[in-house]
C-alpha cells in the first residue's frame, strides 16, 4: 500500500532548523530517523518543506503569497512510503521526531478507477 506521511510541526519546532543552539539536535534526530526509515526500503520519496512564509496559494483566479496557515502547526515535510499495511505506516509515523510535539498525518494514496 502506498501512503504519504505528512509531518506537521509547531512554528517553534520549525524555527529550530536554523537556530544555532537547537539545530544540531533537530537535524540529528531527523537524520537518524530518515536513515533508519530508508534502510527499510519503504521510502518512495519525500522532502522537507520551507516555511509557510514561502507559500503561494492558488484559489480560483487569485494567486496569494503566504503565509496563510491559520493553525498552530505547519506542514514541515513529507515521506511517500510503500508499506505492507497501514499498521507498518503507523509504527513508523510514531517514531518520527515530530510525533512527540507535532502531528503526523497518514494518507493512503487514492487508487484511480478505470
Amino acid at each position: 500500500m502506498k501512503v504519504t506521511m505528512l509531518i506537521h510541526e509547531a512554528p517553534e519546532d520549525v524555527a529550530a532548523r536554523t537556530d544555532p543552539a537547537r539545530a544540531p539536535a533537530y537535524w540529528g534526530a531527523w537524520k537518524a530517523y530518515a536513515d533508519a526509515l530508508a534502510q527499510t526500503g519503504f521510502v518512495q520519496g519525500g522532502a522537507g518543506l520551507q516555511g509557510p512564509e514561502t507559500a503561494t496559494l492558488i484559489h480560483g483566479d487569485r494567486v496569494l503569497d503566504g503565509p496563510y496557515s491559520e493553525t498552530r502547526e505547519q506542514l514541515g515535510g513529507y515521506f511517500t512510503l510503500e508499506v505492507p499495511d497501514l499498521e507498518t505506516a503507523k509504527a513508523w509515523a510514531a517514531r518520527c521526531p515530530a510525533a512527540a510535539l507535532g502531528t503526523i498525518e497518514l494518507r493512503p494514496h487514492l487508487v484511480m478507477m478505470g
